[in-house]
């Protein structure tokens, strides 16, 4: 199955997610491009404690009101993947990385965080 490939506005595009989101008071725990092995396309995975405060459409409607207020349309909003904080894959990636100075740029591939299956993804932040 073909993977289409992560281009330099998509990385634009996801530092924008999280510049936008982190203005408007919301603290991202874990922000990255992922691939998963059961969807066809990269997702933008997004984790906060302020999100879990929230029900899950709630929380939808939030980061794109948010995303809305900050200039960024519909075309231009990556498909954005909003995972709980106590999801067993955000919690793996929390556990090895959340004492890693920096990860942003950081590369997985071909493993297993969780309970998922990460054919590739592309971190920003995971605290």
């Amino acid at each position: 199955m073909y993977q289409a490939a992560l281009v330099d506005t998509d990385f634009k595009r996801g530092e924008q997610v999280i510049s936008a989101l982190e203005a408007a008071g919301i603290r991202v725990a874990v922000a990255m491009w992922v691939h998963f092995s059961e969807y066809e396309d990269w997702r933008f995975v997004l984790a906060s404690k302020d999100l879990d405060a929230v029900d899950m459409g709630d929380a939808y409607l939030k980061v794109n009101r948010i995303l809305k207020e900050a200039g960024m349309s519909g075309r231009r909003t990556p498909l954005i993947f909003i995972m709980r904080t106590a999801d067993p894959f955000i919690r793996a990636l929390r556990k090895v990385f959340s004492r890693t100075a920096d990860v942003a740029g950081m590369r997985f591939r071909g493993q297993r965080w969780g309970d998922r299956f990460v054919d590739e993804a592309y971190a920003y932040k995971i605290a």
